[in-house]
C-alpha cells in the first residue's frame, strides 16, 4: 500500500531517522517555503507506532522523497496468508499470543501512553491507563492489574515513589511492576530493581523485548 503527499517533503537526513521518535527537529528543510511538517518539534511518537503496529503483523513501512518541497511516499507491505490458515475447518490455529493479561500504562507523555496501549491491545491484553502516580493509586485498587509498566520520570510522584505505593495496596500482591526509562545504565536498572521493580524497559520499548516480556510471564503464570 503506497501513500503519496505533494506536502513538504523529506529531507535525507529525516529519511534515515524518521521513525525515531527522539529525533531532533529537521533542519535540512532548505529551500522555504515550504517548511517541513516535522521542522519545530521533529517526527514524534506517531510514525514509531505506526512502524511498530506494522511491524507485529510482520510487515515493513518505507518513507521516500525527493527531497523539501517534492512531496514524500510512504509504503506498506503486509504479508498476505493462504486463506485456508485462518479458516475454521482448516485446521491451522492462529499465531499463539500468549495469555492475555491485565495491564496498566503509567506515563504522564500522552503520546507515549496512547502508544503502548494501542500495542499492548493490539496483542490481546486489557489495558487501562494513569496520567501519574496518584491516579495509578487510584486505578489499581479497581483494575487490579497483573502487570504495571510505569515511567519512573513523571512529575510530582516519581516512578520509584509509586512504585512503593503499589507494592503497599493489598489488590497488588503478586503483580508485577516493569520500569519504563529512558536510561539504560546499570545505575538506573539497580534503582529500578531496590524500589520494587521486577523488570526495567529502556524508552521508547522495543516490541520484541516486550513482546518476550509478557510471553515469559505467561510461561511462569499461567
Amino acid at each position: 500500500m503506497r501513500v503519496r503527499d505533494n506536502g513538504a517533503g523529506l529531507s535525507e537526513a529525516l529519511q534515515r531517522q524518521l521513525f525515531d521518535p527522539l529525533a531532533p527537529r529537521d533542519d535540512g528543510t532548505r529551500p522555504e517555503p515550504p517548511r517541513s511538517a516535522f521542522q519545530q518539534d521533529g517526527p514524534g511518537i506517531g510514525l514509531t507506532l505506526v512502524q511498530k503496529l506494522v511491524r507485529l503483523h510482520g510487515g515493513t513501512i518505507r518513507a521516500d522523497s525527493p527531497g523539501p518541497g517534492q512531496g514524500s511516499t510512504f509504503t506498506v507491505t503486509l504479508p498476505v496468508e493462504p486463506w485456508q490458515k485462518w479458516h475454521p475447518g482448516s485446521g491451522r490455529a492462529a499465531p499463539h499470543r500468549g495469555v492475555p493479561r491485565r495491564i496498566m500504562v503509567v506515563d504522564d507523555n500522552a503520546d507515549a501512553l496512547e502508544a503502548m496501549m494501542m500495542t499492548l491491545q493490539t496483542l490481546g491484553h486489557t489495558v487501562v491507563t494513569a496520567a501519574d502516580g496518584p491516579s495509578a493509586l487510584a486505578r489499581a485498587t479497581d483494575a487490579r492489574p497483573e502487570v504495571v509498566l510505569l515511567d519512573l520520570g513523571m512529575p510530582a510522584m516519581d516512578g520509584f515513589e509509586t512504585a512503593r505505593r503499589l507494592r503497599a495496596l493489598p489488590e497488588m500482591r503478586g503483580a508485577t511492576l516493569v520500569a519504563l526509562t529512558g536510561f539504560g545504565q546499570p545505575e538506573d536498572r539497580r534503582r529500578a530493581l531496590e524500589a520494587g521493580f521486577d523488570q526495567h524497559l529502556v524508552k521508547p520499548a522495543d516490541l520484541d523485548a516486550l513482546t518476550r516480556l509478557l510471553d515469559e510471564l505467561s510461561a511462569g503464570h499461567p
